[in-house]
C-alpha cells in the first residue's frame, strides 16, 4: 500500500498516511474517463431549448390567397415553414439530456482518477484544512506556498470558511467528500485532500 506525507497547510511534514491500493493504487482505464465524463456533463445540461412547430405558432389562419388562378405556389398558411415567422420543422424541445451509467462503471472511473493522481505525484493530504477566517487571501498563502496553479480541494464536510476562501480564486474547487466525482478530479492539474476526507473516500469506494 502506498504511504504518502501528511502536511499542514504551511507544508510541514506532520506525519504519514497509508492509502488503500484498491482505491488509491488501481489500473488507469483511461476508456472510462470519457464515458464518465459525458455522463456527469449531459445531466448538468438544462435541456430548456426550444422551438415551436407550425401548429403552436400564433395566427395562419386564414389561407393567403386563393388555390388556383394566381400563377403562385400553392399555400395554406402563413405559419408553415418556408414562411418568415412560420414553425421550426424537427426543431429542439425541452427534454432531459441524462442517460444512465453502471454504478459499477462511475466508481471504476473514479479510482482510476484518483489513481492517476497519485501516480503524478499529485496528489496532497493534509492533517487537517482549517483557516482562522474566510479571506481570499488566506486560501491564496496556501496555493502559494505548495506552488499550486489548478487545485481540487476535498474536505470532509462542508466547510463555509474554507469555501468562501477558495470561491474567487480562479482554477479552484473546494468539495466535500460526497461531491467528489470524476471530472472535476481531471480538470485540475493537482488534488488535495484531507486525512479524514482520504478514510471516507476509501470507505466509499474500497473493495
Amino acid at each position: 500500500m502506498p504511504v504518502v506525507d501528511l502536511y499542514n497547510t504551511k507544508r510541514e511534514k506532520v506525519g504519514t498516511f497509508e492509502l488503500d491500493d484498491a482505491v488509491f493504487g488501481a489500473e488507469v482505464k483511461e476508456h472510462l474517463f470519457h464515458a464518465v465524463v459525458r455522463y456527469q456533463l449531459a445531466k448538468r445540461r438544462a435541456g430548456t431549448h426550444s422551438t415551436k412547430s407550425r401548429s403552436e405558432v400564433s395566427g395562419g389562419g386564414r389561407k393567403p390567397w386563393r388555390q388556383k388562378g394566381t400563377g403562385r405556389a400553392r399555400q395554406g398558411t402563413r405559419r408553415a415553414a418556408q414562411w418568415r415567422g412560420g414553425g421550426i420543422v424537427h426543431g429542439p424541445i425541452p427534454r432531459s439530456h441524462a442517460h444512465k451509467l453502471p454504478k459499477k462503471v462511475r466508481r471504476a472511473a473514479l479510482r482510476s482518477a484518483l489513481s492517476r493522481r497519485l501516480g503524478e505525484d499529485a496528489l496532497t493530504l493534509f492533517d487537517g484544512f482549517e483557516l482562522p477566517e474566510a479571506k481570499t487571501r488566506r486560501f491564496a498563502e496556501v496555493m502559494k506556498t505548495f506552488g499550486y496553479k489548478s487545485l481540487l480541494l476535498v474536505i470532509e464536510g462542508r466547510d463555509e470558511a474554507v469555501m468562501r476562501s477558495a470561491r474567487n480564486i480562479p482554477g479552484v474547487t473546494v468539495l466535500p467528500v460526497e461531491g467528489l466525482n470524476v471530472y472535476d478530479v481531471l480538470r485540475h492539474e493537482n488534488l488535495a485532500m484531507t486525512a479524514e476526507a482520504a478514510r471516507r473516500v476509501t470507505e466509499r469506494l474500497g473493495g
